[in-house]
């Protein structure tokens, strides 16, 4: 009788992992939100979605179609492989992120003018101390010190210190137009700026010098048996990669479709509350880097640091080098002055955020001590965002 009752349990087990893995195929998540996504902007499109519950069902729409676009973007650039993966990755980040500027700007008023130069500057500041800041944390609590590679991450802090300083700090400075802004010829050659600065960074990262972005080989890993870091899980099959690339390309268009429709309700809200523009490009950076940040943050409690500074740092370039140019070229449609320059108060946090980021960097280790100074600082970015 007891064998038959452990016979019965044993089958019961079995049953249940074959039922599991089933959901997991078939069920997964990625595969499931670009047809839900695009079922939400058929039923919504062309219709006013005020405050209520279908604002909220849109926007959840909008979050996980982002989320999925990034998935399936990893998968092509998992499977094309290097320098073309990044590529890919980094040309889905702008699309959606470029989309979500664009579509608010055309349906706002003059006060989106300035939405770009808010958007690029919230992803500087949460990459490098909201993201940045909570992986040494999460790292340092776990490990106690994190070390990486000097070489690799200070010249990604220099090429992205240096694209914000073109793009969010001159216009302020300049004077042949009025205002915190460019004239034609300085903003094409800010974008040129950036989009080269971003192709050199690419080049040096995944051919030239790549053992600069590697990950620290740390004693603890191999005592415990794991895997050497610079060793990679297979890549997808053909047919995976192409799966993923036909639903990248339906994530994308859901993405933007979705902020269109979406982009009303957003600026009522924002109205409504009293809180000033700033809010909303803070939003949009938040939104786009949420994937980048879980991966980041992952990689820093298995003892990481360098590939979540790889992760954070290049996603914050992509951001910036590819967002400047695209806008650029943009703004020839768009309505309206394409406000850039940075007032006061953010060039300070931008100053103060780039001097931390060196003094912590240069040692090429870190503690919880530099996470939590970085989260502080990222924590006074959100509030004068709210109450500037």
């Amino acid at each position: 009788m007891g064998r038959r009752k452990w016979g019965w349990r044993g089958l019961g087990r079995r049953l249940g992992r074959r039922l599991g893995r089933l959901r997991l195929r078939w069920l997964h998540a990625p595969l499931l939100v670009p047809p839900v996504a695009v079922v939400v902007l058929g039923a919504t499109w062309g219709h006013h979605l005020g405050l209520g519950a279908l604002l909220v069902i849109v926007a959840l729409a909008l979050v996980a179609a982002v989320i999925a676009a990034v998935h399936h973007a990893e998968v092509v650039a998992h499977r094309v492989g290097e320098p073309f993966g990044t590529l890919i990755l980094a040309v889905a980040v702008t699309v959606i992120e470029v989309g979500l500027i664009v579509m608010l700007m055309t349906s706002g008023g003059p006060g989106t003018s300035s939405l770009a130069r808010d958007t690029v500057f919230s992803a500087f500041m949460i990459v490098c101390n909201g993201v940045i800041g909570l992986c040494l944390l999460v790292g340092g609590l776990r490990h106690r010190v994190v070390e990486f590679r000097v070489e690799g991450v200070t010249g990604a802090l220099a090429t992205l210190s240096a694209v914000a300083t073109l793009a969010l700090v001159l216009p302020s400075f300049t004077t042949s137009t009025p205002g915190p802004t460019y004239s034609t010829a300085q903003l094409a050659f800010a974008g040129i700026a950036a989009l080269t600065l971003y192709g050199v960074f690419v080049f040096v990262q995944t051919i030239r010098h790549r053992d600069y972005f590697l990950p620290v080989p740390t004693e603890p890993a191999y005592r415990a048996g794991a895997r050497p870091d610079d060793e990679h899980a297979a890549p997808p099959s053909p047919r995976s990669a192409v799966l993923s690339l036909g639903l990248l390309a339906v994530c994308l268009v859901v993405v933007v479709g979705l902020a269109k429709t979406v982009s009303p309700s957003i600026e009522s809200g924002v109205a409504a509350a009293g809180a000033p523009q700033t809010v909303v490009g803070v939003a949009i950076a938040l939104l786009v880097l949420l994937p980048e940040t879980v991966a980041a943050v992952r990689a820093a409690l298995r003892n990481r640091i360098q590939t979540s500074l790889n992760l954070a740092l290049g996603s914050a370039l992509a951001s910036i080098g590819l967002t400047i140019p695209t806008i650029a070229l943009a703004s020839v449609w768009l309505p309206g002055t394409l406000v850039l320059g940075l007032g006061a108060t953010q060039m300070v946090l931008l100053a103060l955020t780039v001097v931390v980021s060196v003094l912590t960097i240069a040692p090429g280790r870190a503690t919880l001590m530099q996470g939590t100074v970085h989260l502080v600082i990222f924590g006074a970015f959100l509030f004068l965002a709210v109450t500037p």
